[in-house]
């Protein structure tokens, strides 16, 4: 029988895999570690002893589902525990493949139903105020007021994540580009198209920037001059809602779902929306056709034209 070291070397064999065969993020891998981590603690104290990685072959169907009953009682999210028992469904065909050890009851546990909630577009008449909005929050910095705008135009034109937005490199958007090379999720590349009032905007961004010119230089900085994080980011969207007393949903996620409704509602093919947004299944993209289409059709016709507002 092997020893507890074995399984302990075993994970970040594990973690190894998932880093450099499968491409995941270093958080992704973190994730996984710590849904891991919580089903061998869990059993160390259901069986009172420790595990070991042949012990962990042979638990039956009574284990796991007594696990799921316990993150119950820990009054943990059923979108928790599904993501926890994916990634424990990943690390035993990990151990099949490369370890041979076979466990069939894992294949027996159901996920917990998760209800899958949907983004609300935002209304024309917010996105049409959400300039004049930064302009009264940035008035006394005119770089920030230029930056912030063009960070909202960049994730509502191109329907950019917040981290594929603050990306991007100064040589990336150099000489007005057509179309940008977004990578994504799981390192996943993927040709975004740009839209003129993107490139206006990014423009004139970057013309008054005081700092934070050289190509390979982040594009989006903070007031010093660092390269501006997800919570700088989440913060600009998070003022604007503020100042104009939008609802809790209107967020930078919000904005890259108002591209994509918008898209949807002036013909856009499910496939080429996937391929558009970076989703590495079908099925997310498909939620969008349940958004009520008389509001999609309103925000094609009003809401992209008003990215072409101007700063004068």
């Amino acid at each position: 029988m092997k020893s507890d070291k074995d399984m302990n070397e075993i994970i970040n064999e594990f973690k190894n895999y998932l880093l450099n065969t499968k491409n995941y993020s270093i958080h992704t891998v973190l994730a996984y570690e710590n849904d891991i981590s919580d089903f061998i603690d869990f059993y160390t104290k259901f069986t009172d002893t420790t595990p070991q990685i042949n012990d962990i072959g042979r638990i039956d169907t009574l284990g796991f589902r007594s696990w799921l009953a316990d993150r119950a009682k820990r009054e943990l999210s059923h979108k928790s525990t599904a993501r926890a028992l994916s990634s424990l469904r990943t690390f035993y065909k990990y151990l099949n493949k490369y370890k041979n050890i076979q466990n069939d009851a894992i294949g027996l546990i159901s996920s917990p139903k998760v209800p899958r909630k949907l983004s609300k577009a935002i209304e024309t008449t917010d996105i049409a105020e959400m300039h004049d909005a930064i302009k009264a929050i940035d008035s006394n910095e005119p770089w920030i007021m230029a930056r912030d705008w063009a960070l909202v135009v960049l994730i509502f034109g191109c329907g950019l994540r917040i981290s594929e937005a603050l990306s991007l490199k100064n040589k990336d958007i150099a000489n007005n580009p057509e179309s940008l090379r977004i990578v994504g999720k799981g390192n996943k590349e993927r040709i975004v198209p740009v839209l003129p009032a993107v490139n206006i905007a990014l423009d004139k961004y970057v013309k008054i920037r005081p700092f934070g010119h050289n190509a390979d230089e982040p594009v989006f900085r903070s007031i010093r001059g660092l390269p501006m994080s997800p919570r700088m980011a989440e913060k600009v969207v998070e003022h604007v809602r503020n100042y104009l007393q939008l609802p809790d949903y209107v967020t930078p996620h919000a904005l890259r779902h108002t591209f994509a409704t918008a898209l949807l509602a002036g013909g856009a093919d499910l496939r080429s929306l996937q391929e558009l947004l970076g989703h590495a299944s079908l099925s997310t993209t498909q939620l969008y056709t349940k958004v009520n289409m008389a509001e999609i059709m309103d925000v094609y016709n009003h809401a992209h034209p008003m990215a072409n507002a101007d700063d004068e």
